[in-house]
């Protein structure tokens, strides 16, 4: 995979495979689930009920182990965090793929058993009811960290929900500090949530519409406290907002809330956009603590270009693309406008058709982590729910849209696409007679720990969603 690195900043994202790595982690996983029957019944409704494997959900395992383990642990990519798990219990991270952390436990006898199983969920309490478990949840509602055990003979089967906090403590100190646990901060949260969720998406002026949405995100994180909170509580309506236009998410969200889960396994999010707004795009996403992660551009014909993002905190995902010339690839084009171009590109067209995705579009497509034949065969048999050939097909990286989603075009935005040049006279007619393509779910399947993109799949299949040619 052939990746351009942004300037800003300058590091290389050559994401590797970690296959022993992944080797490891399953077998502790296995060891977890055979300590624990409830876990074990879970993880095996998982793949016919929801398309998914346990691994999808992990949050952290902590491991009884020896002192080498530690070391061993290192040996496979793993770094010791400053923060530890709790004392005496160090906690270990890995930056180069998709491993969930272990913390380090002392060794009772000197042998390894894996004495938490976590899992990650959208909400703890609808996990409990789900299940039928009358869990005891420790932690507030919408607080940092909020979970609820499941006891096993060996193992406990941990159900966590995050919001914009690494920790693990229920009641965390620094939180405090913040004022994050103050009596009123749940009423705060959902207030900063609804500011979002009643926000005006469509204006006649996008620049208008740009002011508007900084303005917002401005007063979002004020009134939730920090950015981290902030991010978590835009994210959950923007999920929210794309799958209310989307089938194949609706049908496979229920899916996963039958059994608690939620959208927890979502692995990115993608945004189409212009090119003139792509830098305010950028700027509202790292006002919410953002950080540039790899740039793409395809090839001299490939005609678009994407920058990655990653949130340090929350772990959420961007994807944002735009339509891009040849000669612009090595351009910052993150933090510097760029001019129209005579002719739009796939990205391009669909903004002129159904608007900015962090405005009225809303997102493209939700990419989340599936078992792939098990998610494309479930989504299928359950809702008729079709899916598009697979553009990566490899043992480390499976990747495939569901159908898209046709759109209405709204008259205004086909007839100004027509007076400039962009598409045919026929083109408009059946634009607004049977509408466009607007929105997919992505099912992806990720092995030995890979965090990149295939970015030539990437490019076939943009070219391939371009709305001309549906």
């Amino acid at each position: 995979m052939s990746v351009a690195t942004a300037p800003d900043p300058p590091a290389a994202f050559e994401w590797r495979r970690w296959p022993e790595t992944e080797s490891v982690v399953n077998e502790l996983v296995r060891s977890a689930l055979a300590g624990n029957a409830f876990a074990s019944r879970l993880a095996e409704r998982m793949v016919p009920e929801t398309g998914t494997i346990i691994q999808n959900w992990l949050d952290h395992l902590v491991v009884g182990a020896p002192p080498s383990f530690g070391s061993r642990l290192i040996g496979l990519g793993f770094e010791r965090q400053a923060a530890p798990y709790a004392v005496g219990t160090p906690l270990y991270a890995h930056p180069g793929a998709i491993f969930p952390r272990i913390a380090h436990a002392p060794s009772a006898d000197g042998g390894t058993v894996v004495k938490e199983l976590a899992i990650k969920v959208e909400s703890a309490a609808a996990f409990s009811g789900a299940h039928n478990l009358g869990l005891k949840l420790q932690g507030y509602p919408l607080g940092p960290y909020r979970f609820g055990r499941v006891t096993g003979d060996a193992t406990d089967l941990v159900v966590v929900e995050r919001r914009g906090y690494l920790g693990f403590e229920a009641f965390p100190s620094e939180s405090a500090r913040q004022g994050l646990m103050k009596p009123h901060a749940a009423r705060d949260a959902m207030a900063a949530r609804d500011l979002w969720l009643a926000r005006k998406r469509r204006f006649d002026d996008d620049a208008e519409g740009f002011d508007a949405t900084e303005r917002l995100v401005d007063e979002v994180i004020d009134l939730a406290g920090s950015r981290d909170l902030a991010c978590h509580l835009i994210f959950e309506v923007e999920r929210d907002y794309w799958q209310s236009r989307n089938r194949a998410a609706q049908v496979q969200k229920a899916r996963q809330d039958r059994l608690g889960l939620g959208w927890a396994n979502h692995d990115h999010h993608t945004f189409r956009c212009s090119r003139r707004f792509f830098p305010r795009v950028m700027r509202i996403f790292q006002k919410l603590g953002f950080e540039l992660r790899e740039r793409f551009h395809a090839g001299e014909h490939a005609g678009w270009g994407a920058q990655v993002l990653e949130h340090p905190t929350t772990g959420i995902v961007i994807f944002a693309d735009l339509d891009l010339a040849p000669d612009e690839a090595a351009q910052d084009f993150a933090h510097h406008a760029l001019p129209d171009l005579p002719k739009l590109g796939t990205v391009g067209l669909w903004v002129a058709l159904h608007g900015e995705s962090i405005l009225e579009a809303g997102m493209h497509h939700l990419e989340a982590q599936f078992e792939f034949d098990a998610l494309r065969d479930g989504l299928k048999a359950e809702a008729g729910v079709e899916t598009m050939a697979p553009f990566s097909d490899f043992p480390f990286l499976r990747q495939a849209f569901t159908a898209g989603e046709r759109w209405r075009v709204a008259p205004q935005r086909a007839d100004r696409a027509f007076a400039s040049g962009w598409i045919t006279a026929d083109q408009r007619d059946k634009f607004f007679r049977d509408g466009a393509i607007g929105s997919h779910l992505e099912n992806l399947q990720r092995r030995e720990g890979f965090k990149g993109f295939n970015q030539q799949a990437v490019s076939a299949i943009i070219a391939a969603t371009d709305p001309r040619l549906h």
